[in-house]
C-alpha cells in the first residue's frame, strides 16, 4: 500500500514538470516566431517621417501621424538652411489626414522665404514648439522677392499652434534708409520692400493658437482673401519705433474671431493671466497681463473687404491702436461692415479705436461697435479721421467712404492731454451719420483740464451723459445723404 502511494506521487510530479516544460517551449517558440515574422516587414525608405513623442499641451491619440521636421533633414541650429527639409515635411504631412507637422522644442530653425501650398487633408496641424527664424536682414534675403517670409496658400482647415516662438529678426529691415529712421520721420531713397512674417492667402477654416511672434520686418500676421479665421491666446511683440509692424492685418477676409491675445512693445514677456473684470483694479498696481499685442504700428488693422470681425479680450499697446482702414486710398471703393471690439484694453498708444479713410475714395463703413474698452493714457482714444494723409500734399476731394452706424459704449479711462479725447473729422462732401455714444468717461491722464471733443460734419447723439460732454454732434440725417445714392456694397 505504501509502495503504491509513492508510485502515484512520483508519477504526478513528473506529469506536472512535463506540462510546465511544454508550455515554456511553446511560449519561447511563439515569441521567436513573432520576432521572425516582424523582421520580414520591409522598412520605409530613408528618411522616414518618424512619429514623435506626444506634443505638449495636446492629445495626439486622435492623430494618425506626427511628422517631425528633423528626419527630413532639418538641423535646427539656427544657422543651417532648413527650408528644403520643411518643404519635404510639409509635402508628406499634407497628404495624411489629421497629421501634425512638428517643429520640436529645443531647436531653432532658419527658413528662407517659402510658400506652403494646399489643399491638405483634413485636420492638419502645424505645431511650433521650437523657434522659427528667417535670414538675418535684407543682405541675407533672396533678391527675387522681399515682401513675404512664410506664406500659406489655399489651405483649408489648418491649425497653426504651439508654445514656440516665431522670431522675425526685423531690426535690419527697420533701419533701411527708406524707413522713418529711429522715429525722426526722415527717409532716404533706396529699396524699401520688407517681408510679412506669416501670410495666409486665399485660405479658410484657419486656427492660430498659443504662439509667440516678435520683431517682424513688417506685418506679423496678414490674412488676405480668407474666410473663417479663429485666433486665440497669441502674443505679438515688437519695439515701439518699428515701422509698419502691424500685429494682425486683415484684408478681403470674412468671419474672423480674435480672442484673448496680447499685442504690444517694450514690455516683459512674463505675462500673468487675469479675467477682464479685474483689469481696472490691476491697473492700480501696474500689472501686465497675458493677452498682449505690442507693436510699432496698429495692433489690429482691418482693411478693405472685411466683414463679420469679432475682437474680444485683447490687450493692445504701446501701439497705434485698433484701426479700421485706411480705406479709399487712390480713389478706391472700399467696404467694411459688422465689426465688434469688446472687453479690451488699449494702453500708452497713439490711438485707441480708430476709423481712417482717405479723401477721394468711395464705399461704406457700417455696423461697427466698440464696447467695454478701457483706455490707459491714449492720445486719441476715439477717432474717426476722414482726412487721413501721410504727407502734406493731400487735397480736398468731392467723394469719400461713407461712415455710418458707429457705436461707442462703455469706453472709459485716461487720455494724453495733448489731444481732444474724442475726434470726429468727417468728410466735407460725405458726412458721418448715426454715431452713438453711451457711458463714455475719458479723463486726462495728468491734470484736471478736460478737453472738449472735436466734431466736423459728424451726425449722431449721446444716449447718456458723457465725460467730456459731446455737444458737437449734429442731429438727424443730413439732406445731402438722403439725396445721395449711397452704395451699400
Amino acid at each position: 500500500m505504501e509502495l503504491s502511494r509513492v508510485f502515484f506521487l512520483v508519477y504526478g510530479i513528473s506529469m506536472c514538470l512535463y506540462f510546465v516544460s511544454t508550455q515554456a517551449r511553446l511560449h519561447n517558440y511563439t515569441e521567436l516566431n513573432h520576432r521572425i515574422r516582424m523582421s520580414l516587414i520591409s522598412q520605409p525608405p530613408s528618411p522616414p517621417p518618424e512619429s514623435a513623442n506626444p506634443i505638449s499641451g495636446g492629445n495626439s491619440s486622435s492623430f494618425t501621424g506626427i511628422f517631425d521636421v528633423r528626419p527630413f533633414g532639418a538641423v535646427g541650429d539656427g544657422i543651417s538652411d532648413d527650408t528644403e527639409a520643411f518643404k519635404m515635411a510639409w509635402d508628406a504631412a499634407c497628404q495624411v489626414e489629421s497629421a501634425i507637422l512638428l517643429v520640436p522644442n529645443g531647436y531653432s530653425f532658419m527658413i528662407q522665404s517659402a510658400i506652403f501650398t494646399g489643399p491638405c487633408q483634413n485636420n492638419f496641424v502645424f505645431q511650433i514648439d521650437g523657434t522659427l527664424m528667417p535670414p538675418n536682414g535684407p543682405d541675407s534675403w533672396p533678391q527675387n522677392d522681399k515682401r513675404q517670409w512664410l506664406v500659406f496658400y489655399r489651405i483649408n482647415g489648418m491649425s497653426l499652434q504651439g508654445g514656440g516662438l516665431i522670431e522675425g529678426r526685423g531690426e535690419k529691415w527697420w533701419n533701411l534708409p527708406c524707413k522713418p529712421h529711429k522715429g525722426n520721420g526722415t527717409t532716404l531713397p533706396g529699396p524699401c520692400d520688407s517681408p510679412v512674417a506669416i501670410w495666409f492667402f486665399m485660405s479658410s477654416n484657419l486656427t492660430v493658437h498659443g504662439l509667440r511672434i516678435q520683431n517682424s520686418p513688417q506685418f506679423h500676421f496678414r490674412f488676405d482673401g480668407c474666410r473663417s479665421v479663429h485666433i486665440d491666446g497669441i502674443t505679438i511683440k515688437s519695439p515701439p519705433l518699428s515701422p509698419n509692424t502691424d500685429g494682425i492685418h486683415l484684408k478681403n477676409t470674412d468671419s474672423v474671431g480674435i480672442y484673448n491675445s496680447v499685442i504690444s512693445s517694450g514690455m516683459s514677456s512674463d505675462f500673468l493671466i487675469f479675467p477682464f473684470e479685474h483689469i481696472l483694479d490691476l491697473y492700480a498696481y501696474d500689472v501686465v497681463y497675458q493677452w498682449n499685442l505690442f507693436v510699432g504700428d496698429d495692433c489690429i488693422s482691418i482693411g478693405a473687404g472685411c466683414y463679420n470681425v469679432e475682437i474680444n479680450n485683447i490687450t493692445c499697446g504701446p501701439s497705434h491702436g485698433i484701426s479700421i482702414g485706411s480705406l479709399g486710398n487712390h480713389n478706391l471703393r472700399d467696404c467694411v461692415s459688422n465689426i465688434t471690439v469688446t472687453n479690451s484694453v488699449i494702453k500708452h498708444s497713439d490711438n485707441g479705436v480708430r476709423i481712417k479713410t482717405w479723401q477721394g475714395g468711395s464705399g461704406l463703413v457700417t455696423g461697427v461697435t466698440f464696447n467695454n474698452v478701457y483706455m490707459d493714457t491714449v492720445r486719441n482714444p476715439i477717432i474717426i479721421d476722414q482726412f487721413y494723409c501721410l504727407t502734406k500734399a493731400c487735397t480736398n476731394a468731392t467723394t469719400a467712404v461713407f461712415v455710418s452706424d458707429i457705436s461707442y459704449t462703455d469706453i472709459k479711462g485716461t487720455y494724453d492731454v495733448s489731444r481732444p479725447p474724442i475726434h470726429f473729422a468727417c468728410s466735407d462732401s460725405v458726412p458721418c451719420t448715426n454715431i452713438t455714444l453711451s457711458d463714455v468717461e475719458l479723463l486726462p491722464a495728468k491734470g484736471e483740464i478736460v478737453l472738449d471733443p472735436f466734431c466736423w460734419n459728424a451726425y449722431g447723439d449721446s444716449h447718456t451723459l458723457t465725460i467730456p460732454p459731446v455737444y458737437c454732434l449734429l442731429e438727424g440725417i443730413p439732406q445731402l445723404i438722403v439725396e445721395m445714392d449711397i452704395d451699400q456694397c
